[in-house]
């Protein structure tokens, strides 16, 4: 059973669930039509239902939402929903802060000013379906509220996307995406080689640097050790993948396993010259 706070429009409501004592929000073709607050409804047939956080703790749920306009919201919902016909499930409590970061997004088109995000090509190789949703995600923006978001600004939804689907908050995701390409400009410089960004060798080497990361920040480290077969057979590949994991160590302040340092250096090998390993 649920009480209606707050009709948002006629696809969407901001309900009291009586049974859980939480708030949440409903969205679907015609459910907030001809609700009042104060109503008690029961389940509707066809309705998403999305529970809630806000991304200030300290706010209050109806605050948020009132904040944010209702095609903000809907526009989030229709996201959501491409991700799942993807991913199959994905967090809902996402909804509030991606219809946030959209609806101040869409304020910065409206008022031509842009954050870049630098790490937009970084974010389309390590998250490629991710990514394919947030352009969705542009369309869908556009329809449904008539702004054109960057493609910067896709990015930044595509990490909202992945933080759905991960434990992994936003920021952190950024983060990860900032040292792996401070670490692919740092093999970049050492054998004087520019690497072909969205190759399969590339894209390979990118993702294994962002499971390190993440098997770092887990404390977990991995079963394979190349470590004396690199140094011995290449050396400098082996000393530029322990400068790279010395930087990860610094940046994550953690250490980054010894084993990590000769797996890491078979994938830089492989794509600075491909016939070697």
């Amino acid at each position: 059973m649920y009480r209606v706070i707050k009709v948002l429009n006629n696809n969407g409501i901001l309900v009291y669930h009586v049974e859980t004592g939480k708030e949440m929000i409903l969205l679907g073709n015609g459910v907030g039509f001809g609700k009042k607050p104060t109503e008690q409804i029961e389940k509707l047939p066809g309705a998403k239902v999305y529970s809630l956080v806000t991304r200030r703790k300290q706010e209050s749920v109806l605050k948020t939402v009132n904040g944010i306009r209702p095609e903000f919201i809907e526009a989030t919902g229709k996201i959501i929903e491409e991700a799942e016909n993807v991913f199959q499930k994905i967090n809902h409590e996402m909804l509030l802060p991606l219809a946030d970061h959209i609806a101040l997004a869409a304020k910065r088109a409206k008022e031509n000013r842009q954050i870049p995000n630098p790490f937009t090509p970084d974010i389309r190789v390590l998250f490629g379906e991710e990514y394919q949703v947030a352009l969705k995600g542009r369309e869908i923006i556009q329809q449904l509220t008539g702004y054109e978001i960057s493609e910067d600004e896709v990015g930044f939804i595509t990490l909202h996307i992945h933080a759905g689907l991960s434990d992994e908050a936003v920021s952190q995701t950024l983060d990860a995406t900032r040292i792996v390409n401070e670490g692919i400009a740092m093999i970049e410089q050492e054998f004087d080689q520019k690497l072909e960004s969205g190759s399969l060798g590339c894209t390979r080497l990118m993702s294994h640097m962002y499971y390190m990361i993440l098997r770092t920040r887990k404390g977990e480290g991995t079963n394979a050790d190349f470590n004396d077969f690199i140094f011995q057979n290449y050396p400098r590949t082996g000393e530029a993948a322990k400068r790279v994991c010395d930087y990860m160590s610094r940046q994550l302040k953690q250490p980054v396993a010894k084993e990590e340092i000769g797996f890491l250096a078979i994938h830089i090998q492989r794509v600075i010259s491909p016939d070697t390993v």
